[in-house]
């Protein structure tokens, strides 16, 4: 019988776990694993919908819909670090009151600490350098998930999601040889003047989700309120979001060069892994 792990989930913002790794969440659950997922901010930053009931906050809505992805997906636990939404790069939010971004991280990571403590993690999932894409959320979402690593009584196996940079690359080239405008460049400047994601080379993990792309996508449909950005991605025919997010990529730090596809919660790779 194959064993079973706990691991523990860190987003910025709900929605970012819809979109970045749900499929593999919902693999892991499907599989018995314990799924936990952690999100830093509240989202008050991100879009208020039009619906909102009398006195309803878009907090309410945005923890209502992490509610609502994480019973799709299989999550077994749901936590909030408490901060608040810190804006894109440059947003006078990055210092406001509570906001993540301005965090103290030896508290921030502390809050997180306390969960893996709590549930005696196996792995820790967090962020490449630069979060993807620069979002101060998202690079802080690295800082405080490599601390609270070293933080926790049981130092959990820690990984990275990013995206392939040289996949997209790929999938941008097509587009504009058939003629699309694409309207995004892979190696242009994204929130903070790096390219997105990171290259192949770096990467360690290719997790083939198409068996879970059904539930990435009612996931997804979870945060409705968002209609600029999970909007756009479900207005995607079938095929097109499939070869958008059927993949998902992790690093592992100190692991040698080479992206291999396999399931890095095998039997074979938790091998060896104890924590401290």
């Amino acid at each position: 019988m194959a064993s079973v792990s706990t691991i523990v989930f860190c987003h910025a913002h709900p929605d970012d776990e819809a979109s970045q790794t749900s499929g593999t969440m919902a693999r892991a659950a499907r599989e018995g694993h314990r799924v936990v997922v952690v999100f830093a901010t509240n989202g008050d930053h991100g879009q208020p919908p039009d619906d909102l009931a009398p006195g309803e906050t878009v907090v309410q809505r945005r923890r209502r819909e992490a509610q609502a992805s994480a019973e799709v997906i299989g999550t077994a636990r749901v936590e909030w670090l408490g901060y608040a939404d810190s804006g894109m790069t440059g947003w006078e939010q990055n210092s406001g009151p509570g906001s993540f971004h301005g965090a103290d991280l030896e508290e921030a990571a502390g809050r997180l600490a306390a969960i893996l403590d709590e549930e005696r993690a196996d792995v820790l999932v967090g962020y490449d350098w630069h979060g993807g894409y620069g979002h101060p959320d998202h690079v802080k979402v690295h800082h405080v998930v490599h601390r609270a690593a070293e933080l926790a009584q049981r130092r959990p196996r820690l990984l990275e999601s990013t995206m392939n940079r040289d996949s997209m690359r790929r999938m941008f080239e097509a587009a504009t040889a058939a003629g699309e405008a694409p309207g995004w460049d892979p190696d242009g400047p994204a929130d903070d003047g790096n390219p997105v994601g990171t290259p192949e080379s770096e990467l360690h993990y290719r997790v083939d989700v198409t068996p879970d792309l059904a539930t990435k996508r009612a996931a997804l449909a979870c945060h409705a309120s968002q209609t600029s950005d999970v909007g756009m991605m479900l207005a995607m025919p079938p095929q097109v979001f499939a070869t958008f997010f059927g993949t998902e990529y992790y690093m592992e730090p100190g692991r040698p060069p080479g992206m291999r596809d396999v399931w890095f919660l095998a039997d074979g790779e938790m091998e060896g892994f104890t924590g401290k």
